[in-house]
């Protein structure tokens, strides 16, 4: 595929799976075994891996959304970087809803095979991600 069309790809699945919530397409765009090198060892594998984790966050956080800010595709590779926001409505790692939003940098890179997603890794804030639901605390300023 050309560099076009896996970056239409990408858009497609952030819109659809990640925003959206829709996973209806997904077998057509996740290939049966893609890696996600970002996800816990149990759900890293595979087309039921992808939706497992776009369930477990569209749970947690129903009106998530990622706006891409730039994205740069070379050869088979795609990277992304963007905003993730949401508000905390859904059991987080463990959590209860806080109700907190949360606005946090992301950079994501996907890698492509036979027209699908077969890799993906991410460079997430996390911890800013677990300060700003309020489950962690903020660091204390030493003035």
């Amino acid at each position: 595929m050309s560099t076009d069309a896996n970056k239409a790809l990408i858009r497609r699945i952030i819109e659809e799976a990640w925003t959206d919530g829709k996973l209806d397409n997904v077998d057509e765009l996740v290939s049966s075994d893609y890696f996600n090198h970002a996800a816990v060892a149990e759900h890293r594998r595979g087309v039921e891996g992808f939706k497992h984790v776009s369930r477990w966050l569209k749970a947690a956080f129903p009106d998530s959304r990622f706006e891409i800010e730039a994205m740069i595709a070379e050869e088979d590779m795609v990277v992304v970087r963007g905003i993730a926001s949401g508000t905390h409505e859904g059991e987080f790692m463990g959590n209860p809803p806080t109700g907190r939003t949360f606005s946090v940098e992301h950079t994501h890179w996907f890698r492509f095979a036979g027209g699908k997603l077969a890799e993906h890794w991410a460079v997430r804030d996390d911890l800013n991600h677990m300060m700003q639901l309020g489950l962690i605390p903020e660091p204390r300023s030493s003035s």
